[in-house]
């Protein structure tokens, strides 16, 4: 038995989320279709870093599982971009130890969110940025999310119903980046709750557009609240960007 890591990205338009779910299309649920072929007929377990919500994208996600077969890297890498279907590529595969798991050892995550902040939005980027009508001030908003950055309790930024008990998390970097008339928020941390980063997204908009003020994001943090923070943002302008590993 063998394990291989493999890095993959997928467009989140067309699917419910990544993890398996009853009657409906997942990223979790084509690739074990894909390896249950390969396998003829035998179920393989896929183990991701983390679940992403419906139409949220990927870049850099990365899973694992076992098999028996002695395929190389190479030809594993060529059979499961030929089957899989197209809004799910494979970018990259390796065989690793056993023990690793592509879940228990990630020591980071990096997400990119995205908005468009044209006049019309274009119908080929709709499913892939958020459009945002009002003008952004940029610089309030990279003022707002100092506050962000460091290690905090984020029960202001992670969805009320949340069963996680331990909500202080750190953020190692938190910054925009401007290409043409998009605007990208970078956001790198040691682990995420759960909506945190579309959370974050949502109040920082509300920066940009005037409805909040940059100071009052340190007021936000320590509230501990979600009812003090701005709406969650949109899925589908989120991309879980990287993942890292222990070495």
């Amino acid at each position: 038995m063998k394990r291989l890591k493999a890095t993959i990205a997928y467009d989140g338009s067309g699917f419910a989320g990544y993890q398996v779910q009853p009657e409906t299309r997942t990223v979790q649920l084509e690739l074990m279709k894909v390896l249950k072929t390969i396998h003829k007929g035998e179920v393989v377990q896929v183990v991701a870093s983390g679940r992403t919500d419906a139409k949220v994208h990927a870049t850099g996600q990365v899973i694992h599982f076992d098999t028996e077969f002695s395929i190389p890297v190479s030809g594993w890498l060529k059979a499961l971009n030929v089957l899989l279907p197209e809004d799910i590529r494979v970018s990259s595969i390796e065989e690793v130890d056993v023990s690793f798991h592509a879940r228990y050892h990630t020591t980071g995550k990096t997400y990119r969110y995205k908005w468009d902040c044209s006049g019309i939005i274009s119908p080929f980027t709709r499913n892939h940025m958020v459009h945002v009508k009002q003008p952004l001030d940029i610089e309030a908003m990279r003022t707002a999310a100092r506050a962000l950055i460091g290690t905090h309790d984020f029960s202001s930024f992670c969805a009320a119903n949340t069963a996680v008990i331990d909500k202080v998390r750190t953020i190692q970097r938190l910054d925009f980046e401007e290409h043409g008339n998009e605007l990208h928020m970078i956001i790198e941390g040691s682990g995420f709750l759960y909506n945190m980063v579309r959370i974050i997204a949502g109040t920082l908009t509300e920066v940009g557009i005037g409805k909040r003020k940059a100071g009052e994001l340190s007021g936000i943090v320590a509230a501990a609240n979600r009812d003090a923070a701005g709406k969650t943002a949109a899925a589908h302008g989120l991309y879980l960007e990287s993942v890292t590993y222990r070495s």
